[in-house]
């Protein structure tokens, strides 16, 4: 499937593969929060788009758009691609990203900040675009979460973005259904959770197997609980590729 973007600009905001690492991650005693892979898998979700200038922006709880400074590193030229404005009010810092997305038809773009990405006092908004078809560029906003100042660095990511299909959800037939139905699953979802108890259990008396091993990788290797391989399609990370020139 062919994902196309078109710069608006001669220089547009850098746009590249999403990058896997959190700073808040990295500061877990020993990275633990990487061990998690979901969430090292979820952090390197499509790409991102980063903004080309530190500064700092106050909002001070009012609804219009000056409510809101942007007081940036080093003077930036108006229109300065990926710069940050303050257009909309009600506490929200807009990037202008002076890109064109194409998709494939029925498939739309979903928009929002860095995944798992963690920012004290501002929040990113989320939008899916039907750019199958639009013309129309878009903006990336965050929503101050209290009044008081935050702060972004240069070339920090402050979009992600990746196609989803617009009829998703026309697709899915949603069921509950008890667990029993499928003895498979109840089997080997039983064993795990045994497997998870008696590993916390011995993590508590300071068993010295369990502390050398210090976390469970059925999940993170693709293994049953009983040891079984599971689908050659699992993935610990992934490979996203750049955008390039035709």
């Amino acid at each position: 499937m062919k994902l196309i973007c078109y710069p608006l600009t001669a220089d547009p905001p850098p746009l590249r593969p999403a990058e896997p690492r959190r700073d808040w991650m990295d500061e877990t005693r020993e990275a633990f929060a990487y061990r998690c892979l979901p969430l090292a898998v979820a952090n390197q979700h499509g790409w991102e788009i980063f903004t080309p200038a530190g500064f700092e922006a106050e909002w001070n709880g009012g609804d219009l758009p000056e409510d809101v400074v942007v007081r940036p590193d080093a003077p930036l030229k108006p229109g300065t691609p990926g710069a940050p404005l303050t257009n909309f009010g009600a506490g929200v810092l807009t990037f202008e990203t002076s890109l064109l997305f194409r998709t494939e038809p029925g498939w739309n773009l979903f928009v929002t900040g860095p995944l798992n990405g963690i920012k004290d006092g501002i929040a990113p908004l989320t939008g899916v675009i039907e750019t199958d078809w639009s013309p129309y560029s878009f903006t990336m906003n965050w929503r101050f979460t209290r009044p008081g100042k935050v702060r972004f660095e240069a070339g920090e990511a402050v979009c992600a973005l990746f196609p989803v299909r617009r009829d998703l959800f026309d697709r899915v037939r949603p069921e509950i259904r008890s667990l029993h139905e499928d003895t498979k699953a109840y089997e080997q979802f039983m064993l795990w959770r045994g497997r998870r108890s008696d590993f916390a259990e011995r993590l508590r008396n300071l068993d010295g197997a369990a502390a050398e091993e210090k976390w469970q990788k059925d999940y993170y290797r693709g293994l049953y609980p009983d040891g079984a391989k599971g689908p050659p399609t699992h993935r610990i990370k992934l490979r996203v590729p750049p955008f390039k020139k035709p």
